[in-house]
């Protein structure tokens, strides 16, 4: 078994078939095939379907160690190169959206004053997109809606937000300073779908308080939910930092009662040693959050931050 094996996997699954593969790693499809299948010889097993160019339940497995493979050779070339010198290398970041829209600006100025030899690749996504992928190896750190149950993955408190209401002017909740969950009770919303930490969290405090909240539609996504409302689709139920930066007279903020706050974290993953960057670009981040979270409405950093 060696790299090149893996490599030749991982790239069938990633692209989804030897042709594609081949182009990728810029060598020939027969380059391709003979090292998938010596792997396979060597295991055992198929790790390729050929009829599909989809990988196998062991392909899926060999591919998801190959990543974590690749991932740690990249850390080992940062740590290595940063030992001379400046700290040096690519780290990849996942980021919620909400969340993104104020921390990645003062955060990327941090790194590029502190940092210049780190080359940040940012990826914005939801929480659901981002746990697999910092799990896998593919993401170095993720900041993400928690809570998060992943045995995996370490997790670190950043920052509570507000739950807010935006209602189209013409709703009838559009009237209200404040609601609860009795009143959100009686209308229709646009919610985050169930499974997802945000939504598990408001269904558990409506059933506590005795009602079950209704979904006019379902979305995976805050500021579309949050963009949704404003253009007049209906009631959203969002964090603080789903708000516009600019108010308008097509919609209003209404404050909940008897809503926990939305938490917000960061994580990576348990096993092995973070590269140089990603070390670095965690401490820049946490400075980041320490000093710009109380300027966004309705957000506390963590205790830990100060």
């Amino acid at each position: 078994m060696d790299l090149r094996q893996l490599n030749a996997v991982a790239a069938v699954a990633e692209h989804g078939g030897f042709s594609a593969a081949a182009r990728a790693l810029h060598t020939v499809q027969s380059n391709v095939s003979t090292h998938v299948a010596r792997l396979e010889a060597e295991l055992g097993v198929t790790l390729i379907d050929r009829a599909t160019g989809l990988p196998t339940e062991q392909g899926e497995a060999v591919v998801a160690r190959a990543r974590r493979i690749h991932a740690e050779l990249e850390a080992l070339e940062s740590d290595v190169a940063s030992l001379a010198d400046e700290v040096r290398g690519a780290v990849r970041v996942g980021v919620i959206g909400t969340t993104g829209r104020w921390l990645l600006a003062p955060l990327l100025e941090a790194m590029s004053a502190q940092h210049p030899g780190i080359h940040v690749v940012v990826i914005d996504a939801t929480t659901t997109s981002l746990l697999p992928q910092v799990a896998a190896g593919s993401l170095d750190l993720a900041v993400v809606n928690l809570p998060v149950d992943e045995a995996e993955l370490t997790v670190e408190p950043l920052f509570d937000e507000d739950r807010i209401l935006i209602a189209p002017t013409d709703h009838p909740l559009a009237a209200h300073e404040r609601v609860g969950l009795v009143e959100l009770a009686d209308h229709p919303l646009l919610l985050e779908p169930v499974g997802t930490g945000f939504r598990d969290l408001l269904d558990e405090e409506a059933a506590r308080a005795g009602v079950r909240l209704q979904a006019q539609a379902e979305v995976d996504g805050m500021r579309l939910l949050a963009s949704l409302a404003i253009t007049g689709y209906g009631a959203a139920v969002v964090p603080a930092s789903a708000l516009p930066f600019t108010t308008s007279p097509e919609w209003r903020q209404i404050l909940l009662d008897g809503l926990p706050h939305r938490s917000v974290g960061l994580v990576r993953r348990r096993r092995g040693l973070p590269s140089a960057p990603a070390r670095a670009t965690r401490e820049a981040l946490l400075a980041v959050v320490a000093e710009h979270a109380r300027d966004q409405a309705g957000i506390r950093p963590a205790a830990d931050l100060g």
